[in-house]
C-alpha cells in the first residue's frame, strides 16, 4: 500500500497487526532532497502504547518458551527476507532520510547480516555447571531479562532499530520499539521482513509519536524490563535518569567526537584518503564519524591538500540520482547546525579551504567543508557537528595531541595513523573510545562490540557482548535429597 506520493502508506504494528493509531493524528514525512512532502505518520496515543505493552507482556511468554532452534529459523528466514527486499528497502529509505541508494542498500543488506549473527551467537548463550558441595547442583543460567522499550534514531533507519530488534529476539525477548518520525517507512519495512517471516504476534511491536511522551509512558510501564536507546547526549541522560528512578537496566550508545590522529610516520596522503571517505560518509551523520583531525605539524599541509582534494571530488546531490556520491542532511535542523558551526568558527578566525555555504538549491544540501586555524574555543572543536564538517589541527607533540583527543567528556570512537608500532600501541592505549580503528577508518562489524565511554554512553551492541544487556544471569543452587 502506497501514499498518494508513492511513499509506502506508514503504519504501526501493534500484536500482529498494522494499524494508523487510535488519535488520528500525524507528523509530515518530508524528502530532504527535494523538501517535499511525501507521507505522514501515526502518532500513537498512550491508548496504544498500552496495547504494545499488553502485545510485549504476552509476545514475551510466547517467544521465551520457543525452542531456540525454532526462534533461529524464524530469525534466519527474516534475515533472508531483509536481504531479497535490501534494494525497495533501500530505494525507501534514501528518499526518507537522504543517503545515496548505494549506502542505503548496503546499510540494509548488512542489516541481514547482523541479524544472522545475533540468531546464531544466542544458541551459545551457555550456561555453566560450578563444582559444589557433595548432594548439591550448582548451575548458572542465562535467560532473556523480559520485554524491551527501544528507541532509535533517523541517521541509519534500518540497521538503528535492527540492532535492538535483533539482539533482543535472539536473546528471548520481546520489544516495543520507538522509530524515528522521520524515517518510519524504513522502519516498517525492516518489521514487515520479521512479521512475514512468522514471527508471533506481540514479540515485535513498532510504534511512532512524540518522543517525550513515548520514551516516559514505556519507561514506567512495570512491563518494560529494559531500555535500550541510541541518540544524543543529553536525551540519553534524561532517558537514563527515568530507567534509573524504575530501577531499571540500560543500555546507552549515545553521541561523540571522534578524533583523528595522523603522527608523523604516517603517509599524509593515504590517511588522508582513508579520512576522508569516513568523514563524507553520510554526510557525516554518523556517531563514530572522524570529527577532528590532529596532524602532525610537519604533513599537515600535504594531509589539508589532499583532504581538500577529496572533499571536493564529492558529488553531492539526490541520493535516488546516478553518480551521486554525498546525499542532503536528513533535515533542516541539520543544516542549521552546519551553517552556525561554520559561521562560529570563522568568525573566531578559522579559514574554509572549501565548502562552507548551503547549496543553492531545493534540499537540505550542505557541501564537504574543511576548515583550518581552527581556534580552540570554537564551538566546532567541542559540539558534535554531525555532519560534513572537518577541522584540521597541526599538533608537534604526540602528548599535546592525545590531550586534546581525550579533553572532551565524549568517548564513542577514536582514529590513529602510524607507521610505527608504539606509537600504535600508544594510541590503543591512551585514547579514550570504546571503538578504535589504527591506518583505517572501520565502521562497526556485526562480530566485534562497538560502544562508549564517559558521556557516549554505556553497554555494547555487536559481538558475543551484545546479548549481555538483554540476558539476566541467574545462579541455582540445588541440594538433592537422597
Amino acid at each position: 500500500m502506497t501514499s498518494e506520493h508513492g511513499h509506502p502508506a506508514v503504519r504501526m504494528h501493534i500484536a500482529g497487526e498494522w494499524c494508523r493509531g487510535g488519535t488520528g493524528r500525524t507528523a509530515l514525512i518530508v524528502d530532504p532532497a527535494t523538501e517535499e512532502v511525501i507521507g505522514e505518520v501515526p502518532l500513537a496515543s498512550p491508548a496504544d502504547l498500552d496495547r504494545a505493552l499488553t502485545a510485549a507482556a504476552e509476545g514475551f511468554r510466547t517467544w521465551r518458551a520457543t525452542p531456540i532452534a525454532e526462534r533461529t529459523a524464524v530469525l534466519h528466514r527474516a534475515a533472508r527476507l531483509i536481504a531479497e527486499r535490501a534494494s525497495e528497502t533501500g530505494r525507501v529509505m534514501t528518499r526518507e532520510q537522504g543517503k545515496p541508494l548505494h549506502e542505503a542498500t548496503g546499510e540494509a543488506l548488512r542489516t541481514a547480516g547482523t541479524l544472522r549473527w545475533h540468531a546464531d551467537d544466542a544458541r551459545r548463550a551457555y550456561g555453566r555447571i560450578i563444582p559444589a558441595a557433595p548432594g548439591t547442583v550448582l548451575t548458572v543460567r542465562r535467560e532473556p531479562i523480559g520485554p524491551v522499550a527501544a528507541f532509535v534514531p533517523w541517521n541509519f533507519p534500518v540497521g538503528g532499530p535492527n540492532r535492538k530488534i535483533s539482539s533482543a529476539l535472539s536473546a528471548g525477548c520481546s520489544i516495543v520499539i520507538k522509530a524515528s518520525e522521520e524515517t518510519p517507512a524504513t522502519a516498517m519495512e525492516l518489521v514487515r521482513c520479521y512479521a512475514d517471516a512468522g514471527l508471533p504476534p506481540g514479540v515485535l511491536n513498532l510504534v511512532f509519536g512524540e518522543p517525550a511522551e513515548v520514551s516516559e509512558h514505556l519507561i514506567a510501564s512495570p512491563v518494560t524490563r529494559l531500555v535500550a536507546f541510541t541518540g544524543s547526549v543529553p536525551v540519553g541522560r534524561l532517558l537514563a535518569a527515568r530507567a534509573g528512578q524504575a530501577m531499571k537496566p540500560s543500555l546507552m550508545e549515545l553521541g561523540g567526537h571522534a578524533p583523528v590522529i595522523v603522527c608523523a610516520d604516517a603517509d599524509p596522503v593515504t590517511a588522508a584518503r582513508s579520512a576522508a571517505r569516513a568523514k563524507w560518509a553520510n554526510a557525516g551523520q554518523v556517531c563514530t564519524s572522524p570529527s577532528r583531525f590532529l596532524v602532525h605539524e610537519s604533513i599537515a599541509a600535504e594531509f589539508t591538500a589532499e583532504f581538500v582534494k577529496a572533499a571536493e571530488a564529492v558529488t553531492v546531490g539526490d541520493g535516488l540520482a546516478d553518480g551521486t556520491t554525498m546525499g542532503p542532511l536528513a533535515n533542516e535542523r541539520r543544516l542549521q547546525a552546519m551553517e552556525r558551526l561554520t559561521a562560529d568558527a570563522v568568525a573566531r578566525g578559522a579559514e574554509v579551504r572549501t565548502g562552507g555555504v548551503r547549496l543553492d538549491r531545493p534540499g537540505y544540501f550542505f557541501p564537504p567543508t574543511v576548515l583550518t586555524d581552527v581556534p580552540e574555543d570554537a564551538r566546532l572543536l567541542s559540539e558534535e557537528p554531525f555532519g560534513p564538517l572537518a577541522p584540521i589541527l597541526p599538533f608537534d607533540d604526540l602528548d599535546q595531541a592525545l590531550a586534546t583527543a581525550n579533553a572532551l567528556p565524549y568517548g564513542l570512537a577514536a582514529y590513529g595513523f602510524t607507521d610505527s608500532a608504539a606509537s600504535a600501541e600508544r594510541l590503543s592505549g591512551e585514547l579514550e573510545a570504546g571503538i578504535l580503528s589504527i591506518n583505517h577508518c572501520g565502521g562497526s562489524v556485526h562480530e566485534a562490540p562497538s560502544g562508549g565511554v564517559k558521556d557516549s554512553g554505556y553497554g555494547r551492541e555487536g559481538g558475543p557482548e551484545a546479548l549481555d544487556a538483554y540476558l539476566v544471569t541467574k545462579r541455582v543452587s540445588h541440594l538433592l535429597t537422597p
